[in-house]
């Protein structure tokens, strides 16, 4: 299993972070089949890693109370 070391939140220190479909192009949910996901396996919290996030355009409209 791929390991990765990063700063947990759920654990408020530095973890090893594991990739759950390690394996290359076993991701049932990535097209190219390399999963973002990365779980920390003391607390469970995850981490999304390698993949775009759009934009988000305000539409110049606000909403109602």
């Amino acid at each position: 299993m791929t390991q990765l070391t990063r700063y947990c939140i759920g654990c408020s220190q530095e973890r090893s972070f594991e990739q759950m479909h390690a394996e290359p192009g076993s991701c049932p949910d990535a097209a190219d089949g390399d999963c973002p996901e990365w779980g920390c396996p003391v607390c469970g919290d995850a981490l999304f890693i390698g993949f775009l996030v759009s934009e988000h355009v305000n539409s110049g409209t606000q909403r109602a109370a």
